[in-house]
């Protein structure tokens, strides 16, 4: 079996991706510091896939540990997520950011290096696009930020850069996502945000089992059809079935390339919380509210490249994305920090 290192492989996007990577016949090995993230999620993998998860509890800062890590199990790739990814939080403490985000970028790449293992999927993000000037988004588009998160990823997409042009032996897929929304079909694993969500989806989620009194739609008077700001939603077992495309491409290929994974279409929050009324059977209370500064009208994915490079396209729709996450916030109303599942 080929091995491949998870950084952040607890994490909502790893965990997940983890899942499809055993559906695919590889071998994957989980680093997490669970900074956060929650050792829980450990166990539910097993049940999902019926075997021992191979795991470790440690840092992508510490180098001589991952160089080690990787000589051990022979891996032949790694797939990083091992990175922070609050806007707000990263405003209001840049310092960890850049220290978790573009640090850890180079000093995991130092271990991989010195290890001999020289393919890398990086999880990138669609804000490294800042306030685009037109939708669809390639990825031929200009890069900017709008906050010290969304400048950690350019600068890592940069270091990636610079190591494929130094070192003709190194590969990676940059993976540049929309908005990973959903869970498993199974309940088990799914989005376990500490404190007041910051995204929109578990927000709604949240507020559907009652744990908050109602969702703030922050401005109602964009150019959107229904006034309300409009993002591309991609289910996130669809986002790992992309990485798990970008690798089958990295290694056999042994290409480097940089694509857009979202579903090439955008919902607006109205339309978020309407197929959310319906897939939890009730209505889910709102208050439209003045817009908050920085926030765009619209943003969604041109996804053509991944299709053509990967044979990958987004499958799951608005309401599977609904379904999904209403079946793991219902039962796991306090996430993976509850005894046992209801």
């Amino acid at each position: 079996m080929t091995n491949i290192l998870l950084t952040g492989g607890a994490g909502y996007i790893g965990s997940h991706t983890y899942v499809a990577l055993v559906s695919a016949g590889y071998r994957p090995i989980i680093l997490d510091d669970y900074s956060n993230s929650h050792p829980g999620v450990i166990a539910r993998l097993e049940d999902i896939t019926g075997q021992p998860v191979a795991h470790v509890r440690g840092s992508v800062l510490d180098v001589a540990m991952v160089s080690a890590l990787i000589e051990q199990h022979a891996v032949q790739a790694v797939l990083h997520f091992a990175g922070f990814k609050a806007v707000g939080e990263s405003v209001a403490e840049p310092l960890k950011y850049f220290d978790n985000n573009i640090t850890g970028t180079v000093r995991l790449m130092q271990a991989m290096e010195r290890a001999g293992c020289r393919a890398l999927v990086f999880s990138s993000s669609a804000t490294v696009y800042g306030d685009p000037a037109a939708v669809p988004i390639t990825e031929a588009f200009p890069l900017a930020h709008t906050s010290p998160y969304g400048y950690s990823k350019i600068a890592c997409e940069h270091i990636i850069a610079a190591m494929l042009a130094a070192k003709p032996d190194w590969h990676a897929s940059v993976l540049r996502y929309f908005n990973p929304v959903g869970a498993h079909p199974s309940g088990l694993i799914g989005e376990s945000p500490q404190g007041v969500p910051n995204n929109l989806m578990p927000y709604v989620a949240q507020v559907a089992t009652g744990k908050r009194a109602h969702l703030n739609v922050w401005g109602a008077d964009y150019p959107t059809p229904d006034g309300t700001g409009l993002r591309d939603y991609i289910h996130v077992m669809d986002l790992a079935e992309g990485h798990v495309a970008a690798l089958d491409a990295l290694l056999q290929t042994g290409r480097s390339f940089t694509v857009n994974l979202g579903t090439g279409a955008g919902h607006s929050v109205l339309e978020v919380v309407r197929a959310f009324s319906l897939a939890c059977g009730h209505a889910v209370p709102y208050k439209i509210c003045e817009r908050r500064p920085g926030d765009i009208a619209q943003c969604y994915a041109d996804a053509t490249l991944a299709l053509q490079l990967l044979g990958w396209r987004a499958q799951r729709t608005l309401a599977d994305m609904c379904a999904d996450t209403w079946r793991w916030q219902s039962r796991n109303p306090d996430g993976y920090h509850e005894a046992a599942i209801a």
